[in-house]
């Protein structure tokens, strides 16, 4: 994966190269900086404003916004199925996400053991488990606290606590990574947001709200599992920016399953009775499963390329594609605001690197554990292996 964007013809001017190459403080990579905005006539300042917004075209940052809609298609994906299968009397939240973390050890986990040697793995497991347990603990509980959510307060908290993830991220990515955040960064969550206040509108007119069964027990569950999100995504994002993806997924999936499991068993091993097992139901269940394997699979990918923060942004535009199952399943009919949401949250995706590039996030230096020796290589640099 290469960390430098191209620079393309039309980005220099006659009198000066629109663009300066400069030293990242985060990566310690020579990046390509913004143009400068020229603010001594309007001209000027028109031509200087297409500069920049011509610069953020990389491939880089395209592959970046690509994936959101992925990740956020994915996550619509899961509302639908999830949403059938409750319909269809099989409303089990945590033995649903049981199969997508088993689905993550089954594949991960045996490259992992082919790429470290079973002892290597097994140093993985002493050395860094109970990173990986912290990890897969926050993750299990934020999705169950955030599902519960739903079951006791209303669509409109649900949609808007759960953009507390957003700042939370932020705040563990400075922490961890110590990124800074320009002013432009923070009026693109800003405008993002504003996209997703007008979602919340169009279904408060077209009550699409339901009553809340306990309001503040439900707020809460929200709040606490959006928390767990927040600090889950910066903490992937700083494994996956120093270790190899199928590493990091892999221990995930191994202690998710076992974490998710335990918890399975105990709160829903009556109801597992009770639930249809219906060939219709299985086959939900494989389409959820399928959708969260890919989530899970390029959400890394996407904290490389740009940032765990610009990950829950390209989120937001998940309510969209749920109109459009909507539209296709249901029959809905979709109301105005909708369109104007989607065009406000992708603007607010753009602005965000608007003044900083993705490769100015993070720094990305993935290497094997110092006491493994990798297949093929005992190191791993710069992203030439996930």
């Amino acid at each position: 994966m290469s960390n430098s964007p191209s620079l393309s013809p039309y980005l220099v001017d006659d009198k000066k190269s629109a663009t300066e190459e400069s030293i990242s403080p985060l990566s310690g990579e020579q990046v390509i900086a913004r143009p400068e905005i020229d603010y001594s006539s309007l001209g000027a300042f028109c031509r200087s404003s297409w500069r920049r917004f011509a610069s953020l075209w990389t491939r880089r940052f395209v592959l970046s916004l690509l994936s959101g809609q992925i990740v956020s298609l994915c996550i619509t994906c899961t509302n639908v199925t999830t949403e059938e299968l409750t319909t269809r009397n099989w409303a089990l939240p945590t033995t649903q996400t049981f199969f997508l973390y088993f689905s993550l050890f089954v594949v991960y986990t045996p490259y992992t053991i082919y790429k470290y040697g079973f002892v290597g793995w097994l140093k993985v497991i002493y050395k860094d488990g109970w990173k990986y347990i912290i990890l897969a603990a926050c993750d299990v509980e934020g999705n169950f606290l955030v599902v519960k959510a739903y079951q006791y307060t209303n669509l409109l908290s649900c949609m808007l606590l759960d953009a507390w993830a957003i700042p939370i991220c932020m705040i563990f990515s400075y922490v961890y990574m110590r990124t800074r955040f320009h002013w432009t960064q923070i009026l693109g969550v800003v405008i993002c947001v504003a996209g997703l206040g007008l979602l919340v509108a169009s279904d408060q007119i077209t009550n699409k709200d339901w009553p809340a069964l306990n309001k503040g027990k439900g707020d809460a569950f929200m709040i606490v599992g959006a928390t767990l999100y927040g600090f889950t995504n910066a903490t992937e994002e700083f494994f996956v920016r120093r270790r190899p993806l199928y590493e990091v997924v892999g221990q995930l999936g191994m202690w998710g399953t076992i974490i998710n499991g335990i918890q399975a068993s105990s709160l829903e091993h009556k109801k597992m009775k009770e639930s249809t097992w219906s060939g219709e139901n299985i086959g939900l269940l494989f389409a959820y499963t399928a959708a969260m394997f890919i989530l899970y699979t390029v959400a890394p990918l996407l904290y490389r390329l740009a940032s765990s923060a610009y990950y829950n942004l390209s989120l937001l535009s998940s309510d969209f594609y749920g109109l459009l199952f909507g539209l296709f399943l249901f029959h809905y009919k979709p109301y105005w605001l909708y369109f104007p949401s989607f065009a406000v949250v992708i603007l607010g995706l753009i602005v965000y690197f608007w003044h900083s590039t993705p490769e100015q996030q993070g720094k990305t230096d993935i290497r094997v554990p110092s006491y493994v020796t990798s297949r093929g290589e005992a190191q791993v640099r710069g992203g030439d292996d996930v």
